[in-house]
């Protein structure tokens, strides 16, 4: 089988988002806006309670509450990287696979 043969074997279905294309696509998106801001002020709060542990076990010698202090602080902190992120990833591997 020859190069040209294989090529002919691919199929583009002609599938490509169309921005605007359903009604309610504006809600839709401000549906999910608002999600991601409630994402983001519940992870300032567990950011806050986090750290709070992490104090409160350092200074009464809780090791098991500093380290779910820490843990939580991280987590919080890799959440927060997350819904910051996730339009740009999203954007990014969307535009890489239109390239694909």
């Amino acid at each position: 089988m020859s190069v040209a043969d294989r090529v002919r074997l691919a199929f583009d279905p002609g599938v490509k988002p169309a921005d605007g294309g359903l009604p309610g696509l504006n809600v839709l998106k401000e549906v999910v806006s608002s999600i991601n801001l409630f994402g983001i002020v519940a992870v300032v709060g567990a950011l806050a309670v986090s750290l709070g542990v992490w104090a409160w076990g350092h200074h009464s010698g809780g090791h098991q509450s500093e380290a779910n202090g820490k843990k939580g602080a991280l987590v919080s902190a890799g959440a927060a990287l997350g819904l910051g992120a996730a339009n740009g990833v999203v954007e990014f591997f969307s535009t890489l696979g239109s390239r694909i």
